[in-house]
């Protein structure tokens, strides 16, 4: 388990530290959540329309639209220069590839969403609600759910011609359940509600995002290796 361990750990160190040279895909995903707020906020009237009551769908179309920028880049930044093959013919499990793939892009999303959120935060004067522990949740298990989806299609979408270009045909109709109840529970929370309404929402998005975890892990062999 710890050699298992040790495997996923690199992979995630290679990818951070790539990223951390390049800065490629921290820098398009934070212009693009910045270059939102700033968008809606000559295209909203805060005398006509309330920010409290948008400001959840907001955030999630921002991340998700700011995500597929980051993570749709996660193999072809590879497969330009023939990186991935390499990482293929290491001696490391699949699984364990998509797992450090996996908490790499979730390292990063989770930064432009936090610049996301004190971006809007800033622009709309947007206030958190009284349960910052449970909105900080909220939008983690959904960048969880969100990244293990994304990273998974990216596989597929790299191999293709059209490349980039499909990655959200196929990935919006999958998130349909994680913009439901994620704007849900953030709208609830943003508005002061209490915990107990929004916690069935909660819950289902972690089951939802370890579910796609699972399901991603058992999957990526064969996209892969096809």
């Amino acid at each position: 388990m710890n050699a298992y361990l040790r495997q996923v750990y690199a992979v995630v160190r290679k990818d951070l530290l790539q990223e951390l040279r390049t800065r490629q895909r921290v820098a398009t995903m934070g212009a693009f959540a910045v270059l939102v707020a700033v968008l809606f906020n000559y295209a909203v009237d805060p005398t006509i329309v309330r920010i409290q009551n948008i400001a959840a769908g907001l955030l999630w179309m921002t991340l998700i639209f700011a995500g597929i920028m980051g993570v749709g880049r996660t193999f072809a930044l590879e497969a330009e220069d023939g990186a991935f093959q390499g990482v293929l013919l290491a001696p490391i499990p699949r699984d364990a590839i998509y797992l450090g793939k996996v908490i790499s892009n979730t390292v990063l999303v989770t930064v432009v969403v936090a610049l996301t959120v004190g971006v809007f935060g800033l622009f709309f004067q947007l206030q958190y609600g009284t349960h910052p522990v449970a909105l900080a949740l909220t939008l983690f298990l959904g960048v969880v759910g969100f990244v293990a989806l994304a990273t998974l299609f990216g596989a597929v979408t790299a191999g293709t011609t059209l490349g980039e270009a499909l990655l959200p045909v196929l990935l919006f109709p999958l998130l349909v359940p994680l913009v439901v109840y994620g704007v849900g529970a953030t709208g609830r929370l943003l508005q002061n509600r209490p915990l107990a309404e929004v916690e069935g929402n909660i819950r289902i998005l972690g089951a939802f995002a370890v579910a796609c975890i699972a399901i991603g892990a058992v999957l990526f062999r064969h996209v892969v290796e096809d």
